[in-house]
């Protein structure tokens, strides 16, 4: 019979010695309490790459060169997809005369028209939906 009423650590698992939170192996602090699990001195030293960091004048060449081959800033890849939903959202947010609690029903109903769909995708939907409806 178990003496204790919390299940032993599984096997990716070890007890930190300080909280006794179970934390995986691989973690070099505990989550829980912020205490070194290892010995910050026994891990081998990382390589690092001693690279300066680049010029205005070479950062300068380098966006007009990118504006030259017509590539978008890697800003713009990573936020493209944010920067739209939002502009779709204030577009249906003005169709339905501001009211946003309007707004999220119609998105979570294209949500649960199709459960595996991005959120970017229910607006677009909710809009053509309320387009079609409202015509």
């Amino acid at each position: 019979m178990p003496t204790s009423l919390t299940p032993p650590p599984k096997d990716d698992e070890t007890e930190c010695g300080n909280c006794g939170a179970y934390v995986y192996q691989g973690l070099m602090k505990c989550p829980n309490c912020g205490v070194y699990l290892v010995d910050p001195g026994d891990t081998e030293p990382e390589e690092r790459h001693s690279r300066r960091p680049k010029s205005r004048l070479s950062l300068a060449i380098e966006s007009v060169m990118r504006k030259i081959r017509g590539e978008p800033h890697p800003a713009e890849e990573l936020f493209t997809g944010a920067m739209r939903e939002a502009v779709l959202f204030d577009d249906l947010l003005r169709k339905v005369g501001g009211d946003r609690s309007v707004v999220e029903r119609l998105i979570e109903y294209e949500r649960k028209q199709n459960p595996d769909a991005t959120r970017l995708t229910c607006v677009q939907n909710a809009i053509r939906r309320w387009e079609h409806e409202n015509r």
